[in-house]
Order: C-alpha cells, then sequence, then structure tokens
C-alpha cells in the first residue's frame, strides 16, 4: 500500500507537494515500493470484462500503465502536472491519455470502469467534494458501467502507525534520500500529517497532507444518493482488514 500521502481542479485544494513538487514527485515511485496492491484492479478489470478504464488520481501513471499493457484503452487524470510528466516519461506512456484535471474537469467519455487507488478518495475532504466527483464519474461512466475505489477503515487506526524512524531510499541520479512522516493533527474524520525529505545535498522539502475516513455506512449512502449500485465490499488482498475496496455500478 502507498504512504499515508495521496493522491484536482475546480473544487478541490491544489495538490500536495508529493505530487506538485517536481523534486518530490520524481521520488515517489522510489518510496511507494513495487504496488503488488494494484494486481487487485488488474483482476477487478478482468472481471468485470472492462475494455476503457479512467484512472482518476492517476498520479505517476503506475496502474494506468499496466491497465494499457493488457490491451485495454486508458485515461488517466490528475491535478498534479509534475506527477504527469514522470508518467509521461515512462515506457508504454504514449498508449494512454493523460489529462491534467480531476472527474470534475472530464471532457465527454463513455467509459466501462473508474478506478480510485491509493488515498484518492480520501483526498476529498469535504462532502461538497465528494459529490462533485461521484457526479464527474457517473457521467464519464457508459450504463451500466463500474466504479471501484478503496478507503482505509476509521476503525484501524492506521495513522498511528504512520509516525516512526526514517526511511532511506537510494534514488537514481539524486543519491540517497531520507523521508520521515510525523503525524500533525487527529480531528476526526480528518487525519493530517507531513512528510519530511532530506536530499543529499541537506536540502528538506515538505509535504503536507490531510485524508478523510469514511465509514462505510457513509460511503455506501453517498453512492446510493449519486446514482450507484453497491455490488461489493471487499477485503484489499494484500491489506486485509485495513481497507474497503467498494464494486459500485452506475444505475441511473
Amino acid at each position: 500500500m502507498s504512504r499515508p500521502g495521496a493522491r484536482g481542479a475546480s473544487v478541490r485544494p491544489v495538490p500536495d507537494a508529493l505530487f506538485a513538487e517536481p523534486r518530490l514527485a520524481a521520488l515517489y515511485d522510489v518510496f511507494d515500493g513495487d504496488r503488488d496492491d494494484l494486481t487487485a484492479y488488474l483482476r477487478i478489470a478482468e472481471e468485470l470484462r472492462a475494455r476503457s478504464v479512467l484512472d482518476v488520481g492517476c498520479g505517476t501513471g503506475c496502474l494506468a500503465l499496466l491497465l494499457a499493457r493488457e490491451g485495454r484503452r486508458v485515461t488517466g487524470v490528475d491535478p498534479a502536472a509534475a506527477s504527469l510528466d514522470v508518467a509521461r516519461a515512462k515506457p508504454g506512456a504514449g498508449a494512454v491519455t493523460w489529462l491534467l484535471g480531476d472527474a470534475t474537469s472530464l471532457p465527454p467519455l463513455d467509459v466501462d470502469l473508474v478506478v480510485m487507488t491509493g488515498n484518492v478518495a480520501q483526498v476529498l475532504l469535504t462532502d461538497a467534494d465528494w459529490s462533485a466527483t461521484l457526479r464527474g464519474i457517473h457521467s464519464a461512466l457508459g450504463p451500466g458501467g463500474h466504479l471501484v475505489f478503496e478507503t482505509r477503515r476509521p476503525g484501524r487506526r492506521a495513522w498511528q502507525e504512520w509516525a516512526g524512524d526514517g526511511v532511506r531510499r537510494d534514488v537514481p541520479g539524486v543519491g540517497e534520500v531520507e523521508l520521515r512522516t510525523e503525524v500533525t493533527r487527529v480531528a476526526l474524520p480528518l487525519v493530517s500529517f507531513r512528510h519530511h525529505y532530506t536530499f543529499p545535498d541537506g536540502d528538506v522539502l515538505h509535504s503536507d497532507s490531510t485524508l478523510r475516513f469514511r465509514d462505510r455506512a457513509e460511503v455506501e449512502a453517498s453512492l446510493v444518493t449519486h446514482g450507484y449500485d453497491t455490488l461489493d465490499v471487499r477485503e484489499a488482498p494484500d491489506r486485509p482488514g485495513h481497507e474497503h475496496v467498494f464494486v459500485a455500478r452506475r444505475t441511473a
């Protein structure tokens, strides 16, 4: 699973520095690991027979590229230009349509599946932001299309595990970079935290983030309100007990 940080334009705050600052966006994949959490989304896309996919909050493009590699027509949208620059530089990036923006600023689309991985659903802090995103996704889906996304379970209190000793990674072309995370505020349903990145030259860059923790009942009620039917609520295979993975279908 990705670190606490997460990955719009008209209704949301500007992206966190982790995604918008080029020096930090270039570090994201190094610290995020092999992304084995994405395998479940590839399987779901196959299960739902999705031929076209919209990846909302695609970040540096890890999932979008995997989906495209399997022959699907893929669009990735993200509000952070620096993250999209990283995505566009990867092998196979030409097979994906990359858009700067969010679910509220999409061109006309008619896709089979929309996905939001990592903490994308949780960076939508207000009810207005969440509603606007669900409406935008609804418009992008074809009749009977599916929305799949994950959220952390509030009762798991994941933020209690975020702070600790720094993590060091060797970044190609940069050298060893240290990441340290501190939780700055817990005022449920909101949790705020700060990433500190220390570079070999002594520079320290910060990225401040806030996530909203919605419980299962709140999420399911919001889906019904915005024209979706919840088909299933699953465990994240690589993080059992930590998250809910919602599989919903457009009904209206």
